[in-house]
Order: structure tokens, then sequence, then C-alpha cells
């Protein structure tokens, strides 16, 4: 059987450094930060106050009040980050499309955490009342809510549902929408993720794990992947989609084309629930794995997107993982970790990053890693790296690798390149 090609037609996201695709990367390519004090909720009894929040976003644009009401905050991101996708592609208004063969795949690794720590939360402050739960409580918080809600909305009859892996979701959703669409079984898709776990609840518990950066005194320099200093990631929250098209499909009807999404690998560290393998060996085997899905050799790549996000663990192994997959080449091309920015959207996280390889690849620049300074090297790290350090590069990206990782040992991997004919 022959697989068929998939190309990306349309882009849209909302996260901590813009409201939009064009100021998302307008803002991560002049390397703004988008961290900041907590506003969502009383954060002062917390070891972490700061997160990188979407600022300004006003549900209304998307959905009318009765609606915004039974979404919880992820869905609406997601909602709204669909929405953009879906109009940026003008698939809909292709004449006679088949919505049989259109789905939605965007998934979260929480979901509505915020709408079971309202419910839940409430239940026990007014026990004595007995329960009194809101009636969209349930479909409010599931994880796979967003792709009904986006199905919904359009009427697109394909395949729906979304994955759960932690930090690797929605990258999970990209490979999966890649393989659908190749063996046939849809021609186009919405993947992406969405999440919003700014809350109590949320920063409490990655507190508890000691995964979340304290440094409440200057949050804007708080992620700083590859530092001596890091301490922890910084929680984001936010949504993009990607419009995920057969490419026969898409030159039918005069789409415009982004990139072409090439391969995926999917592995797992099989070590620990929370920690990277220290040696990068799932990291290894799955960037493996998505170079042969794609046929491609190691040195064709000339950008790696990584995990990035600001552990002490985490970042060093990443490393060691690129340097034994990638050999000499890896002192070629340009690594750099948008969390840097962003944050860690978590679930969403693949899905913002998988955009930001597409634009590198439109736009042949490199968006860098922020927060770092002269005399904050880690002896774990190797500089000779080229790790865009605060300022984006351009240079000619023909093919961009994303690497996610969740808890679990979950990881995911997907390649991005050129179209050409």
């Amino acid at each position: 059987m022959e697989l068929k090609r998939v190309v990306v037609t349309g882009l849209g996201a909302v996260t901590p450094i813009g409201n939009d695709v064009e100021t998302t990367w307008t803002n991560a390519i002049n390397g703004v930060s988008g961290a900041g004090p907590i506003t969502q909720f009383d954060a002062s009894k917390f070891k972490t106050q700061f997160a990188c929040e979407v600022k300004d976003f006003d549900p209304s644009k998307y959905l009318d009040r009765k609606e915004a009401r039974k979404c919880d905050r992820y869905t609406q991101l997601a909602i709204a980050a669909a929405e953009q996708c879906i109009e940026n592609s003008g698939l809909l208004a292709t004449e006679g499309l088949n919505k049989d063969k259109v789905g939605v795949i965007v998934s979260a690794g929480i979901g509505g955490i915020k709408t079971f720590e309202a419910e839940v939360g409430d239940y026990y402050v007014h026990e004595e009342l007995g329960p009194k739960f809101n009636p969209f409580f349930i479909p409010k918080m599931i994880s796979d809510i967003a792709s009904g809600h986006i199905s919904i909305r359009h009427g697109l009859r394909g395949p729906n549902f979304g994955t759960v892996s932690a930090c690797a979701s929605s990258t999970h959703s990209a490979i999966t929408a890649f393989d659908l669409i190749r063996l046939g079984k849809a021609n186009a898709i919405v993947a992406g993720g969405a999440e919003a776990a700014v809350c109590a609840s949320g920063i409490g518990g990655f507190n508890a794990l000691t995964a979340l950066s304290t440094r409440n005194d200057s949050p804007e320099t708080a992620s700083r992947p590859f530092s001596a200093s890091r301490d922890g990631f910084v929680l984001g929250e936010g949504a993009a989609c990607l419009m995920f098209e057969e490419l026969e499909h898409a030159l039918a009807r005069g789409a415009k084309i982004y990139a072409e999404v090439v391969g995926g690998g999917m592995s797992a560290d099989a070590y620990h629930l929370t920690a990277s393998h220290p040696e990068g060996l799932g990291a290894k085997l799955v960037m493996r794995s998505a170079l042969e899905d794609a046929s491609m050799k190691a040195s064709e790549i000339d950008y790696v997107n990584v995990h990035g996000t600001s552990t002490p663990v985490g970042d060093p192994s990443e490393i060691k993982a690129i340097k034994e997959v990638f050999g000499e080449h890896a002192y070629n091309m340009n690594i750099s970790s948008t969390k840097s920015m962003t944050g860690h959207l978590l679930g969403a996280a693949g899905a913002v990053e998988t955009l930001f390889c597409v634009l590198s690849v439109q736009n042949d620049i490199v968006p860098p890693t922020i927060n770092f300074t002269e005399g904050d090297e880690d002896p774990e790290i190797d500089y000779n790296l080229n790790l865009t350090f605060n300022k984006a590069q351009k240079r000619v990206v023909n093919a961009a690798l994303s690497n996610t990782f969740g808890f679990g040992g979950h990881n995911a991997c997907v390649i991005v390149k050129k179209y050409t004919k």
C-alpha cells in the first residue's frame, strides 16, 4: 500500500506570548517572555507565584455566553485555536467537502482541572447541603471534550478523540492525525492540544513535586533551559491547532501549504514516573524512530525544537540523546527551547512547538532559547552546540524536528520539512 503524503494547510494558536499565530510567532522571534505574576487566583501562599498565562483572552470572540459557560478554560482556548486554524486553512469553503472524512484530534494532558477544582471544592465547602453539582461538570472536565466541541461546531464527522500522554499528548495527536491521513482514513484532521492548569491544584501539585521554578523575584527569566541556575519549569497555558491534510486533497482545492509532515516517532523511557532517563534512552529511541519513519538521515535535520523544560535532570539527558543520534551533525544544527518564552504548556506543548517548527521551515528562521547568561554554564551541557541563545537566527531550515516527553515516560517526536512537488 502506497502511503499518502500529508501537508499542513492551516494554523491557529492562543499562547502566553500571543492570542493568534502572527503575534505568537513575532514575539517568539523577538525573544519575548510570557511569564508574570499569577492573576487567575491568589498565589501568595504558594512556593511559585508566577506562570505563563494567556493574556486578555476573550472567549466571546469565539463563543456566545451560554456556550462559554459549558466549557472549561482549556476548551475555550482549544476552540479559539481551532477556529483560527480552520479559517486559516479555508477548508470549509471547499465546494462538495466530504465532512465524513474530516476529523478532529485535539488533546490535553490534564483537561478541565479548573472545573474539577471548583466543583469538588464547592461540594466540600457546602457538604452539609448535600451533593449539588453543575450538570456540565463531567463534560466540562474530561480531556477529550475539546475535540467534541470542535467537531460539533462544524459538523466534522471523521475521526474524533483526544490522546492523553501527559506533556506528549498533542504530539501524539499530530502523529495520529498524520498516520490516519496517510493510511487514507481521513482527508484532513484538525490536530493539536490545549491546556489551562494555572490554578491552585495545578501550581500546588507541581510545587509538591518540586518541578516548578520558584524564581518569584524575576518570573520573566525563570524559564532558563540549559543554564546551570535553572530550578524547574514555568507552568504555561494555551492551545495550538494545525490542519493536517492529504496532499492531493489540498492541491485540488488550491490550499496554501505551510510544510509537509514526513515522520513521527513514539517510545517509552520505561524508567521513572516523572523523571526522564538520565542517559536519554527513550529520547534517542524516539528521534531515531521518527527519522526512520521519514526515511531521512540525521544529517538532513536543520533544527530541533527540544522538550527543554528547564529542569535539572531533563535538559542534560536530552542533549546527550541529541549528540548520540546526530553525531557530528549535531554541531551543524540549530537547537532551541521555545519553552523559555512560552513556559511549559503541558498537553498543549507539542502542538505549539510543532507549529513553531512549521513556521521555522516556512520562514527560514529559528526562534531563540532566552534567559541564558555568560557564566551560567552547566558542565553537563555541551555549549559547542548551537543552542540559539537569546536571539533568533536566520538560516535555511529544510527540515525541523520537535521533541516532547511526558510523565510516565511517554516520548513523541514529529518531523516537518519544506514542501516540494
